[in-house]
């Protein structure tokens, strides 16, 4: 079996393993820009061009895919779909997922436990309304577009989150407000999904005197246990945003686990080092076990 790596980058540690697991295997791997694909639209049928050659022979694609370059990195991936070739990670899924707002609304029609969560157009004067809508102060205010804890502000009091949320409207910057869980301790906890199981969990604690617990901003990871509800509550994430790998992120709460985010596109190295679980060889036995199974090719939901 041929499988691709839609990567921007193939010495990122993700992207690495990914390809060492697909070799140890006995799979052929070939890593492949997305954003130096060319997508060509025709009477003949879809097909992409990359570096000039057209791709042939694929028989999976596994989406790394940047927030960065979302539109596009999706539009190679459903043209991928739309030749019949398989995707580890559906291209509307993805699309959904980077939607804060939409995979938001979505896990609440599904009835998972997330913070109390408000949204609002460029109001003037709504600032308080907003803040009040979430329980006050303190709270959390989050840029729609924001990843790896970047454009995320814990305002301690119903003064400053107003003045926050003021100058981003002022920026035009499209924001949400979140309820801020005190009982959290500045931790949170990721699982793993691959195919409808939890294959890894850990709890990610942030730095001295930092509410953020990504790694990316110093935190630390370690290996967890997920209690039930901490299980159901992952599966029932991915399962609504429709996806098979996934990294849910999600805090502990006296009102159980609360969802604060699903990525389409989680990381490795951080998961795999502090669980010693190899990940990246469950994704590949994913891909081994439908592409095995000849599944149809997915419709495109728009």
């Amino acid at each position: 079996m041929k499988i691709a790596i839609l990567s921007r980058n193939s010495h990122l540690y993700s992207t690495k393993r990914l390809h060492e697991a697909i070799l140890a295997a006995g799979h052929e791997v070939v890593t492949i820009d997305h954003s130096l694909c060319d997508i060509i639209i025709e009477q003949e049928g879809p097909s992409i061009i990359y570096k000039g050659e057209k791709v042939l022979g694929v028989d999976a694609i596994i989406p790394r895919i940047g927030a960065s370059v979302t539109f596009y990195g999706t539009a190679v991936v459903r043209q991928f779909e739309l030749m019949g070739t398989f995707s580890a990670v559906e291209s509307q899924a993805i699309v959904r997922s980077r939607d804060k707002l939409r995979s938001l609304q979505i896990l609440s029609k599904a009835g998972l436990g997330m913070p109390k969560t408000a949204f609002t157009n460029f109001s003037k004067g709504g600032e308080k309304t907003l803040i009040e809508h979430v329980g006050g102060a303190p709270l959390i205010i989050k840029l729609l577009e924001g990843t790896q804890g970047l454009g995320v502000v814990l305002a301690e009091t119903k003064k400053a989150g107003q003045s926050v949320i003021e100058a981003f409207h002022g920026l035009k910057a499209r924001i949400i407000v979140q309820e801020f869980i005190k009982e959290a301790k500045g931790a949170d906890i990721r699982a793993f999904i691959v195919n409808g199981k939890v294959v890894g969990a850990m709890k990610r604690q942030g730095a001295e005197g930092e509410f953020r617990s990504n790694l990316h901003r110093g935190g630390k990871a370690s290996i967890i246990k997920l209690s039930r509800a901490e299980k159901a509550a992952a599966l029932g994430a991915a399962k609504a945003l429709g996806l098979d790998i996934a990294g849910v992120d999600m805090l502990q709460s006296s009102r159980g686990p609360l969802i604060l985010e699903v990525n389409s596109s989680p990381g490795l190295e951080g998961i795999e080092k502090a669980t010693g679980i190899d990940i990246a060889g469950e994704i590949v036995k994913f891909i081994e076990e439908s592409v095995s199974k000849k599944i149809p090719k997915r419709k495109i939901k728009e």
